[in-house]
């Protein structure tokens, strides 16, 4: 269905929306109850979170007694809605981000003359010699922290660096104004299907696999010796690529998905990544041509949309329809869900402590950050199902659960992957209006949390701190596992952190004559 993403900026069309939708005299709900769409989707507009579809736009503009070109205008309805978009548009360049201040979000309680003061200021600063971008280097180097706030307890090594971290922060706001969906990576991963002569509707066989690294040029050869800072190797002059064998990466789903992430980087015309922005980029691309690979579009979709008619979508049945992780088929549901039916959507991943290893969301979910913006590393409310799940009775049920947030109520369902080192719990869900698509919607399971309000989850009770403050000795456990995978070094960048090259010259060299 045609869009209109290539001109319009979101940011001016929410504020028109708002505005047009006020002068009709409608609320979200009354006019989400004309088009048929949840209030919440009507919000996502007007808050610059989602881009319409020509057809969304054309039934808004009718149902606002308007026209298109009302809608699409590239000017601002008023001079408030002006300044909002300006300050956005700011805090999204990359010299205000290198201030690492909050996100300062335009609510009323920052009248019109605070906002004309942020946005005048920041403006002459950036058209002065040196920029806002050698402000930003005097204020770090006065001694503002850059991780946190002054007096956190923060241990060296124990974070992803500065540009790792921005990196992340800029590819998750790519990703959310995507709806995670890549067309690109999904047209080529389709065509190299199509290619190998996969019809569907079921799971990409491992001979499809072997097709499908053929038709790239490659060869696999499964080995013993892989070393251990690696999932794969490739000779890219004899066209191998080495994975490890099916008993060293946790079974066969893994390995096909080793395989396919590796093949992704070729498919997709990578080379060495020049920075953190580059890494973090290849990464996620080859991850997502993985999945597309191994579970692609048109079988998806099928399945999702036989499920939606009976209210029944779940992660588990993606996961077993075609032989992938669990949490590759969480994946996959945000690739496509919003996408193809308008459903809106949250992904965490997380352990034992409710330590977030990585999120994705377009559904509103508030989830827990650094001053930065950094998600990476936090912890999630005590309250929510990805740490209510470890509690459970049973820890190999699906556990479901509404929760009720200072953003609203979500629901949620989370998946224990107790077989897991770290970061075992898997956690998709989206927000209350929208939850009965999926199967767990029945679940008379709730909770409350008004994090980030500390005395949510993270003060003890009162009692407990007359009884015990002052007689308590805790020795912390070590949390620097969290950034593995992550490229630490602030000052020069490698383009494959973590990995040990001797290791790995050394394997090509003992592999050269086989």
């Amino acid at each position: 269905m045609a869009d209109v993403r290539s001109s319009l900026d979101p940011l001016v069309f929410g504020q028109r929306l708002r505005h047009l939708r006020r002068q009709a005299g409608h609320t979200l709900e009354s006019l989400g109850q004309v088009l048929g769409r949840p209030a919440s989707y009507l919000s996502q507009l007007e808050n610059g979170h989602r881009e319409p579809r020509l057809s969304t736009v054309n039934a808004l503009a009718g149902a606002l007694n308007c026209s298109p070109a009302d809608l699409l205008s590239a000017a601002a309805p008023n001079r408030r809605a002006e300044l909002e978009v300006a300050l956005a548009h700011i805090q999204e360049e990359p010299a205000y981000r290198a201030l690492q201040l909050p996100y300062l979000k335009p609510s009323s309680r920052l009248d019109d003359a605070a906002l004309e003061h942020i946005v005048a200021l920041y403006r002459r600063l950036a058209s002065a010699p040196g920029g806002v971008g050698d402000a930003a280097a005097r204020w770090r180097s006065a001694g503002s922290p850059a991780g946190g706030p002054a007096g956190a307890a923060q241990l060296e090594g124990e974070r992803p660096s500065a540009g790792a971290r921005a990196a992340n922060a800029a590819m998750r706001d790519e990703m959310r104004k995507r709806d995670n969906y890549f067309e690109e990576i999904e047209r080529i991963a389709t065509a190299t299907l199509d290619a190998i002569g996969y019809v569907g509707p079921g799971a990409v066989s491992e001979r499809h696999l072997t097709d499908a690294a053929a038709h790239l040029g490659f060869t696999v050869s499964r080995v013993q010796d892989l070393p251990p800072s690696t999932r794969s190797i490739t000779d890219v002059r004899r066209r191998i690529v080495f994975v490890p064998q099916r008993n060293a990466v946790g079974g066969q789903r893994s390995a096909r998905s080793v395989i396919a992430q590796t093949l992704g980087h070729f498919a997709l015309g990578h080379s060495d990544p020049a920075d953190f922005e580059g890494y973090v980029r290849q990464r996620v691309e080859a991850n997502y041509f993985a999945g597309a690979l191994l579970s692609p579009e048109r079988a998806v979709v099928s399945l999702i949309g036989d499920a939606r008619a009976r209210e029944d979508i779940s992660v588990e049945d993606l996961s077993e329809s075609f032989y992938i992780s669990y949490e590759m088929a969480a994946h996959r549901l945000t690739n496509l869900i919003t996408r193809h039916f308008d459903i809106p959507i949250h992904f965490q991943r997380s352990d034992a402590e409710g330590i977030l290893w990585k999120a994705y969301e377009n559904d509103g979910v508030l989830l827990p950050s650094d001053v930065d913006g950094t998600i990476e590393g936090q912890r999630l409310c005590r309250w929510w199902s990805s740490r209510q799940a470890f509690e459970s009775e049973d820890s190999y049920a699906m556990h479901y659960q509404y929760t009720e947030t200072v953003a609203g109520t979500f629901w949620c369902v989370t998946h224990l992957d107790l077989d897991r080192e770290r970061g075992g719990a898997i956690t998709v869900g989206t927000n209350e209006a929208s939850a009965h698509w999926f199967r767990g919607s029945d679940t008379a399971r709730r909770a409350v949390s008004t994090c980030p309000d500390p005395s949510c989850c993270r003060q003890p009770p009162p009692d407990a701190v007359a009884r015990w403050e002052g007689s308590a000795w805790p020795s912390a456990k070590d949390h620097s596992h969290f950034v593995s995978g992550l490229p630490t070094d602030t000052v020069v960048f490698s383009p494959r952190p973590g990995v040990e090259l001797t290791d790995v010259y050394s394997f090509l060299d003992r592999h050269a004559s086989s």
